[in-house]
């Protein structure tokens, strides 16, 4: 298990939107290794929401499996508030619930598909964003929050893709539009709260062997597309995690605004 970082005040309490599978449940496990008790959240799958909360108690930390569709307002509402009674307020949050598409053309996209996306991965993350600066903000956190123990400062890493930089023409440009907008997003938040306690990043993952890639419809296409990565090979959700992990930490203390690739080069 690694050694526990100190905490500079904030609640070493974290929430990982789309905790239950993938770079979110890794993330959860490593969070957990690092002293941080955890909110996982899902939006349908219970059981796996459990899984790994039954792995974050095993290492020692407290886990609370919460369900909620980032994209519907009052049930992100709903989430905080459950976490805020049963965990307390939360010193941390990490962006990373967010759906993607079937490969396809732009001029084939329909108008409720791109409001699925941008919904889910934008809209989404500004509200729960939303809700975590209410609770961490040192200047603007609300009275519940500072009675509760908030108040104090806090991190947010936000989960890109590195197709917010290449833009994945012929599969999802809409998907990669939207973690456009999750870049700009992270340099905006990042300066708005930097006099708030409040350090905002980003982490660009490559192609990861998730199954995610099985929701667009290529479900091999993490060892498929190697030839596309300089390292020759996917990434694993743990390796993203790892980096996830360190922007939350105090040895991340001077860096905010930042967005980190983790893509094997790409």
């Amino acid at each position: 298990m690694n050694t526990p970082i100190e905490s500079t005040g904030a609640p070493r309490r974290v929430l990982v939107t789309g905790g239950s599978r993938g770079i979110g449940a890794a993330t959860a496990l490593r969070c957990a290794q690092q002293g941080w008790d955890v909110a996982v959240n899902y939006a349908r799958d219970a059981q796996a929401a459990e899984a790994v909360c039954a792995q974050v108690r095993a290492l020692g930390r407290q886990a609370l499996a919460v369900q909620a569709d980032v994209a519907d307002e009052a049930q992100v509402l709903a989430m905080f508030d459950t976490i805020d009674r049963t965990l307390g307020p939360i010193g941390a949050l990490v962006n990373n619930a967010g759906v993607v598409a079937e490969n396809q053309r732009v001029a084939d996209m329909t108008v409720q598909r791109l409001q699925r996306i941008f919904n889910t991965n934008v809209v989404g993350s500004f509200v729960c964003a939303r809700e975590a600066v209410r609770r961490m903000s040192t200047l603007h956190a609300s009275p519940q929050a500072r009675a509760a123990g908030g108040g104090r400062g806090g991190a947010i890493v936000n989960l890109s893709s590195k197709a917010a930089v290449l833009g994945a023409p012929g599969w999802y440009v809409d998907y990669a539009a939207s973690k456009g907008a999750i870049d700009t997003f992270t340099v905006g938040l990042a300066r708005e709260l930097a006099l708030e306690g409040i350090r905002v990043n980003g982490v660009r993952p490559g192609i990861v062997d998730t199954d995610i890639h099985a929701s667009g419809g290529w479900p091999d296409r993490a060892h498929t597309s190697s030839a596309l990565i300089p390292m020759q090979r996917p990434g694993r959700p743990d390796e993203v995690a790892a980096a996830i992990a360190w922007l939350l930490s105090d040895d991340a203390s001077y860096t905010t605004g930042a967005t980190l690739d983790v893509a094997g080069g790409r």
